[in-house]
């Protein structure tokens, strides 16, 4: 189950985007959406190391 979905309703969407996009616009769609995963999850790694490096700063700052 993904987001609390079974399989037959993946299979409903897929069948809906496939209808809307149209079988030549997929490969096209499915690379847009792997880029912005892609992103999204560089974007939330370089939160974490900011807040990383801005506590590591802060304990410094303390032991000084």
């Amino acid at each position: 189950m993904i987001f609390g979905l079974g399989t037959p309703e993946i299979l409903i969407i897929l069948v809906v985007v496939l209808v809307i996009f149209g079988p030549k616009n997929l490969p096209k769609l499915g690379s847009a959406l792997g880029k912005t995963v892609k992103n999204v999850r560089e974007g939330m790694d370089g939160e974490e190391d900011e807040k990383d490096e801005g506590a590591s700063e802060d304990e410094e700052a303390d032991a000084e």
